[in-house]
């Protein structure tokens, strides 16, 4: 059946609305005044293509060239008139060098109340050696700067992203719910203080894939009202392993719980897989936790739970844990321990640790059984379990 002129006039013009409509914006930074000489304050120029780009009825290209961006902080804030932004970088975002320029802010770059973005390649270099080094004198220095953070926002994708030499944490993750972040590289030296690799905390539904982490902290922290998060195929190494926690350190507190951890390697960490909390009164808790198929080599504590955390003594002796640590299941862990004790689970005498299970375990100790500890941990083994449950 033929159709009228008009109904076909109607049907190509909305055609071609919708496709004009999904034709993405981009917005070059370079074009916008951005310097990439990794010397020039590009900042402005950084802050005209986010709002040009966040103002946009329709989804946007932030681009940014090869080269080397300087940047103060920048804060890239919604909610947009479009929930389809990608952030495509070439280059490098370049911190300033001098650590009194971020001081105490605590962020570098932050999305806050966004919806929809993405920032896939490019290299951020938080040039953090002056403040590691400033604090590792002893001198009185500023708190620094994470490097990116994501608060409050939803359906963030972070793609091939590489961080450098982070002031503070590389990547934060708070408040949000359906993160990917995926082919994600972190490298800061294994000396380098509070440079957790990604901090988790206050969201849900986060996805960690296909990620090589080498820091001077947690690989990977979870922290407080983290629910759901799905970390799988990551490498980590230098750094303090893949923690839960610290929990309990308020006496009101989310809880953690639905966390998988999966096919992931540990190389000369401090610790494999942990779940520490403070050592005082708390109604948080972590359960539900799964830890599959991890290799260790030559890490100092592969398994640990760490109920008695109580940095320089202060606000905790002679207390014990409120978090409740239940469900937490250990499969298919293998490797070397770097200390005689292997597995330790040292829980809270109040809030006991319950259903633990250990599944086809084997972790030695200078080719030789290692040792497992147990302190207030009721549980079960099956499998070949090596060193012998102390459950």
């Amino acid at each position: 059946m033929a159709y009228p002129k008009s109904s076909l006039v109607l049907a190509l013009l909305s055609m071609f609305i919708s496709i004009v409509l999904a034709t993405p914006m981009t917005y070059n930074v370079v074009s916008l005044g951005a310097k990439a000489d990794g010397k020039t304050d590009s900042t402005r120029a950084f802050v005209s293509a986010w709002t040009k780009a966040c103002a946009s009825v329709k989804p946007a290209i932030i681009y940014v060239p090869a080269g080397r961006f300087y940047l103060r902080q920048v804060v890239f804030s919604g909610p947009c008139k479009n929930n389809a932004i990608i952030m495509r970088i070439v280059g490098t975002l370049v911190a300033p060098s001098d650590y009194r320029v971020l001081g105490n802010t605590g962020k570098w770059l932050v999305f806050e109340h966004v919806d929809g973005v993405t920032i896939s390649g490019g290299v951020l270099d938080g040039q953090g050696t002056g403040l590691w080094a400033c604090k590792a004198s002893g001198k009185s220095c500023p708190s620094g700067a994470s490097s990116l953070q994501f608060s409050n926002s939803n359906n963030i994708v972070v793609r091939a992203l590489t961080s450098l030499n982070s002031q503070l944490f590389h990547i934060v993750v708070n408040g949000c719910h359906n993160v990917k972040m995926q082919g994600v590289r972190v490298t800061a030296a294994g000396n380098s203080p509070n440079t957790d690799g990604i901090h988790v905390q206050l969201s849900s539904s986060v996805t960690i894939l296909d990620s090589k982490i080498g820091t001077g902290d947690d690989c990977i922290s979870i922290g407080p009202g983290t629910t759901n998060l799905w970390i799988e195929n990551v490498a980590c190494g230098p750094g303090h392993g893949i923690s839960i926690g610290s929990l309990g350190k308020d006496l009101q507190e989310a809880g953690v719980k639905n966390v998988t951890v999966k096919t992931v390697t540990f190389t000369g960490t401090q610790n494999g897989l942990r779940i520490k909390s403070w050592g005082r009164p708390s109604n948080g808790f972590a359960r539900n936790i799964l830890f599959q198929h991890a290799v260790m080599m030559n890490v100092q504590n592969p398994i640990v739970i760490d109920q008695n955390y109580c940095p320089s003594n202060k606000g905790c002796p002679g207390q014990f844990s409120g978090v409740k640590i239940s469900d937490v299941t250990y499969q298919d862990i293998h490797g070397t321990s770097a200390t005689e004790v292997a597995v330790k689970f040292d829980c809270s005498p109040g809030n006991p640790c319950s259903r633990i299970r250990l599944e086809n375990v084997k972790l030695t100790y200078k080719n030789q059984v290692a040792q497992a500890s147990c302190s207030h941990a009721v549980g079960t083994s099956t499998g070949f379990v090596q060193p012998t449950s102390c459950l």
